[in-house]
């Protein structure tokens, strides 16, 4: 049996997805300090250049080597900029199932980059890989992320209910964390039918197109 991705890009109509490359640690830095990634996510806070090495050098590497899933950086195609992170985790190998996370660079928002890269990489799973199901966890006020898992086909599961901590920003500047409720997606091959042509349609982009 499988147990690991292959060591792999995709490529859409406007983005690049691969592995990490020590090019991308400005750039990374940025991301991880906006106040969007710090409130949603749990990097650390803040996030320094050795928490970047670390995560470019080792740990997202060891993501796929372990099997655990993979990384991809996401990048413009024609810059070459890091645009946002997708990152497989808990894969079941037996079960052919993955949890999917995505982020997106603030200077990256509103051009689509989170639903077209988080759909190639289901098409991919789904077509080449024969996954069977993908799992989206949201945090409850995180309408951004939900608004991604709704445009590429997902279907809502439930509520867990306490199971996540975000942070807010206090008045003197610093961080507290409070918990949330997780909302639970799915996304099954057959969810995928029609949304590329649907989105296309709507004067999107033609989502997938290579992968090597």
């Amino acid at each position: 049996m499988t147990t690991t991705f292959p060591d792999v890009s995709i490529s859409t109509e406007r983005l690049v997805l691969r592995a990490f490359e020590t090019a991308d640690l400005p750039a990374h830095i940025e991301m991880m300090n906006d106040e969007q990634v710090t409130a949603w996510s749990s990097v650390p806070h803040p996030y320094t250049a050795g928490d970047a090495e670390e995560w470019v050098r080792r740990i997202a590497p060891e993501e796929r080597t372990a099997g655990r899933g993979i990384v991809f950086a996401v990048t413009e195609f024609l810059t070459q900029r890091l645009v946002g992170v997708v990152q497989l985790q808990e894969t079941d190998w037996r079960l052919r199932a993955t949890e999917v996370a995505y982020l997106t660079a603030p200077w990256a928002r509103g051009e689509g980059y989170a639903t077209e890269s988080v759909l190639a990489v289901a098409q991919w799973l789904f077509r080449d890989q024969k996954f069977e199901r993908i799992e989206l966890r949201t945090a409850a006020d995180n309408t951004a992320a939900q608004q991604v898992a709704q445009k590429i086909g997902c279907i809502s599961e439930g509520v867990l209910r306490n199971a996540w901590i975000v942070r807010t920003q206090t008045e003197d500047g610093g961080w507290a964390d409070i918990r949330t409720d997780l909302i639970v997606w799915s996304l099954l091959p057959e969810d995928l039918e029609g949304v590329a042509e649907q989105m296309a349609d709507a004067g999107g982009y033609a989502s997938f197109t290579d992968w090597n």
